[in-house]
């Protein structure tokens, strides 16, 4: 069997015993924005595979949690684990999603995960 033209082990061997993408912890440096802070979606190009779903571009949210630390996703599906980013935990209304969303049920509201990258002030 032949061995893949990326090196997969560098991966597995980086996280094991410290999970991840715990084994990322301290290589993204000071993050950009803090809990309180209010971002919007960048609307960017998905070429491959992203994080960020499409439903939340250009919506506004609210940083709620620092998560951790990882790659990109779209960077990381090629094996590039050197550009670490912060990973937010963003809280969104559902009416700010979808415009249409019944009125009766105005305070509900959607929490998801999404890279720094994606994010800009509001």
């Amino acid at each position: 069997m032949s061995k893949p033209h990326y090196d997969l082990e560098h991966h597995v061997k980086k996280a094991t015993g410290i999970g991840d993408p715990q084994c990322f912890k301290g290589e993204a440096g000071d993050p950009r924005f803090k809990v309180g802070d209010k971002v919007k979606i960048r609307d960017l190009p998905d070429v491959f595979y992203t994080r960020t779903q499409a439903y939340t571009r250009g919506c506004e949210a609210t940083v709620v949690r620092l998560v951790y630390e990882t790659p990109p996703a779209e960077d990381e599906a090629w094996d590039n684990t050197e550009n670490v980013e912060w990973m937010y935990s963003l809280l969104f209304k559902q009416k700010d999603l979808w415009p249409e969303y019944a009125d009766a049920f105005s305070q509900d509201t959607l929490e998801t995960e999404i890279p720094e990258h994606w994010l800009e002030p509001a």
